[in-house]
């Protein structure tokens, strides 16, 4: 379905008979009018449901006669593999009902979401995506909903070869909240980290292989500050460049080796919630320990 807010256009597609239509944040966030104009050419005005800034999702929904909402099957995306056919559907610069064809690029992408978050699993595709396109559903060759139709990376913000979708298991991880609630509560660690990389393991005393999440600093009276993680206590110039060094190196979760602060937020997005108490496996000052960790709830953006 092509979407009309004043301020501006987008795609969206329809999830259920009861009329909830699933389309980007970003296509609707500022919006303070919604208009759905279907492919018979019938328009009609929809309210926000719920939404999600950090996996730029939204739902909306709209009172339609019968016979004219089809609901789109939602497919599996963990199970898609690079070269199989996408298919992307929406309203790029407007033109309504567009459809192009390309193949799966990648999966497990990341990409950035706001607040300095990331957003996990994101599935690259060559089918063209452009502006006007976001929110629309990428689909398989059985018209299973695989993904929605997000950003590109371009130099000229058209089309450049790589565009990106939020993955299906993300819109079916969040549905029900998104409906029920109007928000969907994402698991929190309370903590800002990197990847530990050889030059700062050894500056830490540690072996050059190790891998793992250190933990630069923990947010006070967060998940991280209550379980008694341990941020960063020195610095280090590596190659120029100062780093804080010294905190709490996280290696794994639930007896799983997580060598990479994304393998980490992948591991808590699509096992955990907040309030779930995990086992953390950390580096504390070379001993490894482990240590049982209560989630929180991501907070709102500022």
């Amino acid at each position: 379905v092509l979407i009309q807010t004043n301020t501006g256009t987008g795609s969206g597609w329809v999830y259920d008979t009861d009329g909830h239509i699933i389309t980007n944040n970003h296509v609707v966030e500022d919006a303070t009018s919604i208009q759905v104009t279907f492919q018979t050419g019938t328009i009609l005005d929809a309210e926000l449901i719920g939404r999600d800034p950090y996996s730029d999702m939204a739902v909306i929904k709209v009172e339609a006669p019968q016979g004219l909402l089809h609901p789109l099957e939602v497919g599996i995306s963990s199970e898609l593999l690079v070269g199989e056919t996408a298919i992307a559907i929406g309203n790029p610069f407007g033109l309504a009902n567009t459809m192009t064809v390309g193949v799966i690029s990648a999966t497990g992408r990341q990409m950035d979401a706001t607040g300095g978050y990331v957003i996990v699993d994101v599935i690259q595709t060559d089918a063209a995506i452009n502006p006007g396109n976001s929110g629309g559903p990428l689909l398989n060759l059985q018209g299973e909903v695989i993904g929605m139709n997000t950003a590109i990376i371009s130099n000229t913000r058209d089309f450049s070869g790589i565009g990106f979708a939020i993955p299906s298991d993300t819109v079916t991880r969040e549905i029900t909240s998104l409906i029920d609630e109007g928000e969907y509560e994402h698991p929190w660690l309370g903590i800002s980290g990197y990847n530990l990389f050889p030059d700062m393991a050894e500056a830490m005393g540690l072996d050059r292989d190790t891998h793992g999440t250190l933990v630069a600093s923990v947010i006070e009276d967060g998940p991280a500050d209550e379980a008694g993680i341990q941020g960063a206590s020195d610095t280090a110039m590596i190659d120029g460049v100062s780093f804080d060094i010294g905190g709490d190196v996280i290696i794994g979760v639930e007896g799983l080796t997580l060598d990479s602060f994304y393998e980490l937020q992948v591991y808590l997005t699509r096992n955990t919630k907040p309030g779930d108490t995990v086992t953390l496996t950390i580096i504390r000052e070379s001993d490894v320990m482990n240590i049982d960790f209560t989630l929180g709830s991501r907070p709102p953006p500022s």
